[in-house]
């Protein structure tokens, strides 16, 4: 096992800038109104790093320097923008270990999910979608001998992003990669949490992009997010975080006629069903990690397994088990490899999951494990911890129907297969949902009655580049990664070209 010494300190393999200010046509600039904020390190709660604190000024100053380069962008050839994204690719993977300990510093998930899965997702996503932009081709039609159809896919032009906390440099790479390879510039506003690991990467790559392709504009949602998504200057506004915003963002948005994406939350079931017990093998075992899933990412994760819905035949034998694989997972600092869960990405975001611990508590669930807060002495003091908790209830409970993003599960049991889904299905959300069975017959029937945009059968929280990610209901509109995500970002030009030299004879 490893332990990386924290960025800037002795023996550091990254260190972060003092400050970052936006960074906008190729280079960085401060805010127009001159003022920063503080961003702390969810390790220990103390300030790194401050961040300019950007307003309508500055998204006005992104969005001119995005309209100049978006032309030379879109018609640069297919190969070369494909080129391009390799190349960040390329970079990116050449520094992954140390993005790896600065994004884990910045958003406080332990470094050996950044490590296998964060930075390797999103060099891969690069690297996809490099691949399907080669492959894409428009079409011919023919509609008789003097009349042909043709249909050309076309960049939007200049595209909004607004990325969430959670996975600060995956998200930007589920947004930026499909964007660049359909030829838009874009403005893109990271979350106010975490926006610094965005910055320490853009230093390694910015030199592989034309200036003004790529400009950042850093700040909170109601003083930079707000102009942004409203902006009539912008083609399209994608969004990913919770639903409440999302809606916000979509109004934004329509006044001007826009198209969104909305990747917003969840409440994912994750469904047992009696067979996973029938014998003590190794898909047992991998069943009973699915259900410990629910503290991966500290629980920050829209498609958190967040209720876990078990079968009343072997409920308790099922529960107790899945109670102690919780219990074994290991806490600590997250800039240690052993370390399983870190810490929570803000205190706001702690406040709030300790604040469902006591609404779970009141509305009579039964805690089953964890529901403290975790304070830590020395390097960690001050710090954002939280243990993984399990509730036992129902699915009418608060706990149950809505989103708490942190490691907090709530429990219940189920009959047969239609309880099964009704269950499942009793929820505004709609993301994704895990289903545990060795009948593949009744894992097709429930991955077809759920209504998610992701069922993981005998899986959870794989998320490759090319499975279509979105939600049902109000989990979004649209959906992430797959070559369909090219379309999102693109166009249809129709040229309907007539070679018949006679008229139609109407005039």
């Amino acid at each position: 096992m490893t332990r990386y010494a924290a960025p800037g300190s002795e023996g550091s393999i990254v260190s972060y800038a003092s400050r970052y200010d936006h960074w906008i046509g190729g280079e960085y600039v401060p805010p127009a109104r001159g003022r920063y904020f503080e961003n702390p390190s969810p390790v220990n709660g103390r300030p790194f790093t401050e961040i300019a604190r950007g307003t309508a000024e500055d998204v006005e100053r992104a969005l001119d320097a995005a309209h100049g380069a978006a032309p030379g962008w879109a018609r640069t050839p297919v190969a070369e923008r494909a080129a391009v994204l390799n190349r960040i690719a390329d970079r990116t993977e050449a520094h992954l270990e140390e993005l790896a300990v600065a994004e884990s510093w910045e958003n406080g998930k332990p470094v050996r999910e950044t490590l296998a899965a964060d930075l390797p997702l999103a060099v891969d996503h690069f690297r996809y979608f490099a691949g399907v932009l080669r492959a894409q081709e428009g079409s011919v039609s023919e509609l008789d001998e003097d009349t042909v159809a043709y249909h050309f896919q076309e960049p939007l032009g200049v595209v909004a992003q607004i990325i969430p906390w959670n996975f600060p440099l995956l998200m930007a790479a589920w947004k930026l990669a499909p964007a660049l390879a359909a030829g838009n510039a874009v403005v893109l506003k990271p979350a106010e949490q975490t926006p610094a690991s965005l910055h320490l990467w853009l230093g390694l790559v910015a030199d592989l992009l034309p200036p003004g392709v790529v400009n950042i504009v850093n700040g909170f949602g109601v003083e930079a997010g707000k102009p942004l998504a409203s902006s009539p200057r912008v083609a399209k506004v994608a969004f990913t975080g919770e639903t409440t915003t999302g809606r916000l963002i979509m109004q934004y948005a329509s006044e001007n006629i826009k198209p969104v994406t909305l990747e917003l939350g969840g409440k994912s079931p994750n469904i047992f069903f009696d067979d996973v017990w029938a014998m003590d093998d190794d898909f047992r075992d991998k069943a009973l990690e699915g259900f410990a899933m629910f503290a991966l990412n500290q629980g920050e994760v829209c498609t958190c397994p967040s209720r876990a819905l078990i079968q009343d035949g072997h409920y308790g034998d099922l529960l107790a088990a899945g109670v102690a694989r919780t219990e074994a997972i290991v806490p600590g600092h997250p800039l240690d490899t052993a370390t399983m869960i870190g810490a929570q990405a803000s205190n706001d975001q702690l406040e709030k999951i300790l604040s469902y611990v006591d609404i779970g508590q009141q509305e009579g669930a039964k805690i089953l494990t964890g529901g403290q807060r975790v304070e830590y002495d020395g390097e960690l003091a001050g710090g954002y911890y939280v243990q993984p908790t399990i509730f036992e209830g129902h699915n009418r409970m608060r706990i149950f129907q809505e989103e708490i993003f942190g490691p907090v599960l709530a429990v219940t049991s189920f009959s047969d297969f239609d309880d099964a889904m009704k269950t499942a299905n009793d929820s505004l959300y709609g993301l994704g949902a895990g289903v545990w069975t060795r009948d593949m017959n009744t894992a097709y029937r429930a991955g077809r009655a759920i209504q998610a945009g992701r069922v993981w059968t005998n899986c959870y929280h794989a998320y490759p580049a090319h499975a279509a990610f979105g939600g049902y209901k109000q989990s979004g509109i649209g959906r992430e990664n797959h070559r369909m995500m090219l379309d999102h970002y693109q166009q249809t030009k129709n040229l309907l070209v007539s070679y018949s030299p006679k008229k139609l004879g109407l005039f």
